[in-house]
């Protein structure tokens, strides 16, 4: 899908409300920042796509999609599966299909009820717009197996790979054992093709060493990952538990330890597993103690801030800010610029548009999307 930069932002001026536009400027360190708020209209939103129209298209946690245009938000598009909400449960992200023009396919996940309790499930469905927007053709492509009690650690980030297969994120749904297990797709970073069928460059798409669908396992609770041209593949960040957030480069078959090492603690303050470091365990890239909750990233590249080209933005629930990771040519993280702290929220995922200019999602009751361009 190509979208031309100057078409997506005279499409995004359409969208913007007049009474929204007046916008709110921010210094950073190496740029000066105006955001604009796109709306304020929604019911704790988890994920964002843009579409090629310009507009977008937004999850609500209760179980709502909506989309957005130059008409405002859409009523709730019908056709949403039974969704279990509840805890950290509900209705999760979304990503569009490569073809979605032509297809208007898009992918969503989300906590599914069912048979033992709640887990994270995956669905692609057609997504027709207009005045009365619905889902057709749903089918349930990926969920979890089996399900658990717990109301926690779902995940979950889809990314769309280049070559059109699907990242989507796990968490251990509170049952930290699971991470460990290999035949267990809770804990993990799951790859499988847009139909839901096995890629044949998997681990182990033999499931003999692991769960066919697996990519890489050991993690506690993944909710921001994108595709990184930098390292090349695929760059992930997981909550820890009281300390000890992780930025991880997420390589095919490996384990990235949670529970048996962390650089948290529990919240009794006891040690976790045997400490920061095991064999057979990776490293993490970069660590956040005390923790700032994680949600949405990005691996930056774009016209607009070219001062952040190859660096890492971050959303953080808990110090409602955007950490930005500055790296070299190589992908090692150099320090860390802590922006917008406490100005618009929760943040809950952080978008690239084709122009450049950053898409916040914050996740509250009456939750924004907020457009970040150049204030100079």
């Amino acid at each position: 899908m190509t979208i031309k930069p100057h078409l997506f932002a005279l499409a995004f001026l359409l969208v913007v409300s007049p009474a929204l536009a007046q916008g709110r400027d921010f210094e950073s360190q190496k740029v000066k920042l105006r955001s604009v708020v796109v709306t304020k209209d929604l019911e704790r939103p988890w994920g964002l796509a843009l579409l090629p129209d310009g507009g977008a298209v937004v999850t609500e946690r209760p179980g709502r999609i909506r989309i957005l245009s130059k008409a405002g938000l859409s009523k709730p598009v019908a056709g949403v599966p039974k969704i279990a909400v509840g805890g950290e449960g509900g209705l999760l992200d979304i990503a569009i299909a490569r073809d979605f023009e032509t297809s208007g396919t898009i992918f969503f996940s989300y906590v599914e009820p069912g048979k033992g309790g709640v887990s994270t499930a995956v669905a692609r469905a057609r997504l027709v717009t207009g005045a009365a927007p619905r889902l057709e053709d749903v089918k349930v492509i990926f969920a979890v197996a089996p399900k658990s009690k717990a109301s926690v650690h779902f995940g979950s980030r889809i990314v769309v790979n280049d070559d059109g297969t699907l990242f989507i994120t796990t968490g251990d749904l509170g049952q930290r054992d699971r991470a460990q297990d290999m035949h267990d797709a809770a804990g993990a970073v799951v790859r499988i093709n847009a139909d839901g069928s096995i890629p044949a460059d998997n681990p182990s798409p033999d499931g003999q060493k692991m769960a066919p669908e697996i990519w890489s396992k050991g993690h506690r609770n993944i909710q921001g990952a994108a595709i990184d041209p930098v390292m090349g593949g695929l760059i992930t960040v997981e909550h820890g538990a009281q300390g000890g957030d992780e930025v991880n480069h997420t390589e095919a078959g490996k384990n990235y330890g949670w529970p048996i090492i962390s650089y948290g603690v529990e919240y009794s303050g006891k040690k976790i597993g045997t400490g920061t470091a095991a064999p057979g365990y990776e490293q993490p890239l970069f660590y956040w103690d005390p923790s700032i909750a994680p949600s949405g990233l990005v691996s930056y590249q774009g016209k607009m801030f070219p001062e952040w080209n190859g660096d890492l933005l971050v959303g953080a629930l808990k110090f409602e800010l955007v950490s930005r990771l500055h790296r070299d040519a190589t992908g090692k993280i150099l320090s860390e610029e802590r922006m917008f702290e406490g100005a618009f929220g929760r943040i809950r995922d952080v978008v690239v548009a084709p122009d450049g200019a950053v898409w916040l999602l914050t996740d509250e009751d009456n939750g924004a999307i907020i457009r970040l361009s150049r204030g100079d």
